[in-house]
């Protein structure tokens, strides 16, 4: 068995990382059957969406500060943080009537999943260190699946309690982690460098290029995660005005969400021809304009709304492995992995505010919200488009 999967380590590592990344939105996958349960508004989905990223966001920087890989290694922090956030995930389902407790083990798989999608990365360059670039954007894309898998398993699921899809992605996540497990480290594991000062990542932000980079992937990132937790509410919003079954809310949100692996993967394509900055810019001017326009066409037929949300999830995430390609690119050598942590704080830290707002008012603006995440692709292009002065 080890043999086997020690022959083929990118599949390996690629499919773990979709069965531990199920975990991050397994609560939205079922928000429909349990928010009607509990009698939870869009406003409590929001703040457990919250609890997750703030989860990350720490769980990131802990594990780049005191250097738990380089001490264990990445294959035990990845089994051991898919064992305990599949046991927090399958703990939500005794707690979900019951805040704080709900919040609490959210944020506590956010912090697990920071042993898992940053992880991946690492092991992916010990394993195929000459195919790195394009495993970063399967990997991407295997987050992206992981974050619609949720919604795929409610679908199957339609109509049986809501917590099954939720123990579901447990098993998921435990299967991965057993998977990184056997495989190992890798033999081309980088030396380890220790703890990591974050202050040579701050020191970065003082490179115009690489401060230009991290600026438009902080734009993307505000629009990103607050695009996915929106996107059963519009797609739910369109089977309204067309009269149709709830049950098809979970199959389009995978659908809407999923695309964006094509995205990423095409994008990766597409990199190693046009290069990654020439990607990053017309995705991430793709999901504006689509953000832009889309409460303004609200009007417009159910049918061609939800098409658009297609080529919003399309190009929404498209450029988020070209903008971690191109600042690897410009960090300075010694410090890549503390640079790329703190960008990689900072713009999951934005979508804290960017989720909060959005869900927070879609009660009382509906589709309009859309626009409040309009300044995340503006500010994202006119900061690309500095590194290219």
């Amino acid at each position: 068995m080890i043999d086997l999967l020690r022959r083929y380590p990118l599949p390996v590592i690629v499919l773990a990382q979709l069965f531990g990344t199920s975990l991050w939105f397994s609560v939205n996958g079922v928000w429909l059957s349990l928010s009607g349960e509990l009698g939870l508004t869009e406003t409590d989905l929001g703040r457990l969406t919250l609890a997750v990223q703030a989860g990350f966001i720490v769980g990131t920087l802990t594990i780049a500060v005191t250097g738990l890989a380089d001490r264990f290694g990445a294959s035990r922090i990845f089994a051991v943080s898919s064992l305990l956030g599949a046991l927090v995930n399958g703990g939500f389902v005794f707690a979900a009537h019951l805040p704080p407790l709900d919040f609490l083990l959210r944020f506590a798989t956010g912090l697990c999943l920071a042993g898992i999608y940053p992880l991946g990365m690492k092991m992916v360059i010990a394993w195929t260190p000459k195919y790195a670039g394009a495993a970063l954007a399967w990997l991407v894309g295997m987050l992206t699946l992981g974050t619609a898998l949720p919604h795929l398993m409610r679908g199957a699921t339609f109509g049986l309690p809501w917590e099954l899809p939720l123990l579901v992605a447990s098993v998921l996540a435990l299967a991965g982690g057993a998977m990184v497990f056997l495989l190992g480290d890798g033999p081309h594991l980088p030396k380890s460098s220790g703890p990591i000062p974050l202050s040579q990542g701050l020191a970065a932000l003082r490179i115009p290029r690489f401060r230009a980079v991290a600026g438009g992937y902080f734009g993307h990132m505000w629009e990103l995660y607050a695009f996915w937790t929106l996107t059963p509410l519009l797609i739910g919003r369109e089977l309204q005005r067309l009269g149709a079954d709830d049950g098809l809310i979970p199959w389009l949100a995978f659908a809407v969400i999923g695309i964006g692996a094509a995205g990423c993967i095409g994008g990766g394509r597409l990199s190693r021809t046009k290069g990654s900055e020439w990607v990053a810019w017309r995705a991430l001017m793709l999901s504006g304009t689509v953000c832009l326009v889309y409460p303004w066409l609200s009007g417009l037929s159910p049918v061609l709304l939800i098409a658009l949300l297609f080529v919003w999830g399309l190009a929404v995430v498209a450029d988020s492995p070209q903008f971690s390609a191109l600042a690897a690119a410009t960090a300075p050598r010694e410090s890549v992995g503390s640079s790329l942590a703190v960008m990689n704080a900072v713009g999951f830290g934005l979508t804290l505010p960017a989720i909060w707002l959005t869900s927070g008012l879609w009660g009382d603006l509906g589709v309009w919200v859309a626009l409040l995440l309009v300044p995340g692709p503006v500010f994202g292009l006119w900061s690309l488009g500095r590194a290219k002065a």
